[in-house]
């Protein structure tokens, strides 16, 4: 059965009865029909002084056209742990609609471990998406407008750093030009549109942690400059509280369950290629006071959003996890490993080996944050015993358990040696979470820091251009943030076709841009782009309502 066959033959509880099993009561839920639904505000406060449970993060090698399955292993576990009789919530990103009408598809889990309901989870869901474009949109007409009438910020038209979004990979809008058309329509200039989850607004809406934070760190947007160099702030032209107001719902928290009928919060979706690629600190701080145990993943491999879940998400909100799983599969190991996707079914001892060079260098890296990790190997069917048995045999040089898992042909039931094991983890006490740099070192040392420690450069490099970028971010004061590395997903250098573990490359910076309000700086490296394009035979060409009105091709 397809994925999305699965989903619509789950049988699924009310909303209510899955707020329930959290204790949470009806008249605290909001509920989007019979099977979703946010949690108020005021009881997320109510519970806020409760003891927290355990934080575990699901990361994985770097991906490869073959799939990791690493929301997949998040779902699993989260069903694992709860049959094993530990009270579990699962918190998750929300879906983008680029990669579902694009290249990578839905973000809901497969097989027998996903969230539900998944059609509306991976497409329009609880509308938090469009609230965000809007909000982001709405300031860029403000812009716009001030340029119309008298222009009280003295904004130069020239220094707008603020962009448009949408939530779709449409590369014919990274450059356009606005304002024609004469006097009525504006003034003409140059201007642009990245993907709704490069958002500095999505940004702010997962790291912020009430209401009044989310405002403070919307009016803190700097959306440009004046002819004379001073910041001009999104507050200075009072677009921050119609930012609050339009993002109202969308800041709540989204209460879903799983196929096993097990608690799952879904909320916020920023890439980790291009962005901090974590779901929301309230998501998951609530989901902390509400279970003994919360799984959390990090969008692409741990170079990725680990990273950044580990420099940017905890370090902001004070996060201490306590154990980590590194997903991989023997698919993924074998394309490291040089073997072509059309060839992967066959066994292949010697490629799965060369493989784990990438797998090994995401463990040494996890290792430097002082969180323990165990490696998830995510089943297929053509996976054999001796190409198993070399991965074991990998990670036990690291003194690390390798436990391979069932969890998408048998749901949480195949994830219990893995959940067992996760609980020995973070019940030994063994976390000592560190943050992999200091708030005082430099902008400049942080990024390379990352690139040479995490990604095994030689260096990073820039031109005078940006090196006077990072300069001028300093001395403004923004030195004390935390970098946010804007790279391909694909490999450890900037080239996504070099894949493995490569080592003595550099890593080029093209840009940097300044996240006021996020709280963090986004160093852009070779050529990631923050608004993709679809690719050459796009998913959304597969995807149609059948004659019973029901969506066929969502994957």
């Amino acid at each position: 059965m397809s994925d999305i066959s699965i989903a619509r033959a789950a049988k699924l509880k009310s909303i209510q009865e899955i707020g329930e099993q959290l204790g949470i009561p009806t008249d605290q839920l909001i509920p989007y029909g019979h099977d979703k639904a946010k949690i108020r505000s005021e009881y997320i406060r109510s519970i806020a002084d409760r003891q927290s449970g355990k934080l575990v993060l699901v990361t994985a090698m770097s991906p490869t056209p073959a799939g990791e399955g690493k929301t997949t292993t998040s779902v699993g576990l989260g069903d694992a742990l709860n049959r094993i009789g530990q009270k579990t919530i699962t918190c998750l990103r929300e879906p983008s609609l680029g990669p579902c009408f694009g290249m990578k598809g839905g973000a809901a889990g497969g097989g027998q471990a996903q969230v539900v309901p998944m059609e509306d989870i991976n497409l329009h869901f609880t509308g938090d998406f469009h609230a965000i474009s809007v909000a982001n949109n709405l300031l860029s007409a403000m812009i716009d407008n001030q340029l119309q009438w008298e222009n009280p910020t003295g904004i130069d038209p020239r220094r707008i750093t603020w962009r448009r979004v949408v939530d779709m990979n449409d590369r014919a809008l990274r450059d356009i030009l606005i304002g024609l058309g004469g006097t009525p329509n504006g003034i003409p200039r140059e201007g642009g549109f990245d993907i709704t989850v490069a958002s500095e607004v999505m940004a702010i809406l997962c790291l912020a942690q009430s209401y009044e934070d989310l405002t403070q760190r919307l009016g803190n947007i700097i959306v440009g400059y004046t002819r004379s160099g001073d910041p001009v702030h999104a507050r200075d032209i009072n677009a921050e509280g119609a930012m609050t107001a339009v993002l109202k719902d969308a800041f709540l928290p989204n209460l879903v369950q799983t196929l096993e009928n097990n608690p799952a919060f879904i909320h916020g979706g920023p890439f980790a290629n291009i962005a901090h690629g974590c779901n929301s600190v309230i998501a998951t701080k609530t989901a902390l006071k509400l279970a003994d145990y919360v799984v959390t993943e990090a969008g692409f491999g741990a170079d990725l959003g680990a990273e950044k879940f580990f420099n940017i998400k905890c370090r902001k909100a004070e996060l201490q996890p306590d154990a980590a799983v590194l997903v991989a599969t023997i698919r993924a190991l074998k394309m490291h490993g040089g073997v072509a996707k059309d060839a992967l079914s066959s066994e292949n001892v010697e490629a799965v080996v060369k493989g784990c060079e990438n797998l090994g260098r995401h463990i040494r890296n996890m290792g430097q944050f002082g969180v323990p990790v165990v490696v998830a190997i995510n089943h297929f069917d053509a996976d054999t015993e001796a190409e198993q048995a070399a991965v074991e045999a990998f990670c036990k040089q690291f003194n690390v358990q390798c436990i391979s898992a069932t969890h998408w042909r048998d749901g949480g039931a195949g994830a219990e040696a893995l959940a067992h094991a996760v609980v020995a983890i973070a019940e030994s006490g063994a976390a000592q979470f560190r943050t992999l740099y200091d708030d005082g070192v430099t902008l400049w040392e942080k990024a390379r820091h990352v690139a040479r420690t995490l990604y095994d450069a030689d260096d990073l490099i820039a031109d005078k251009k940006v090196r006077a970028q990072f300069k001028s971010l300093q001395e403004a004061g923004f030195g004390h943030f935390p970098v946010c590395m804007a790279k391909t997903q694909y490999s450890f250098s900037t080239d996504p076709q070099l894949m493995g573990a490569p080592s003595h490359h550099v890593v080029p910076v093209r840009e940097v841009r300044l996240a006021a309000g996020a709280e963090f700086i986004v160093v852009i490296c070779g050529d990631i782009m923050t608004m993709p394009g679809l690719p050459r035979k796009p998913a959304a060409e597969s995807i149609f309502l059948n004659k019973d009105g029901e969506i066929e091709g969502l994957f």
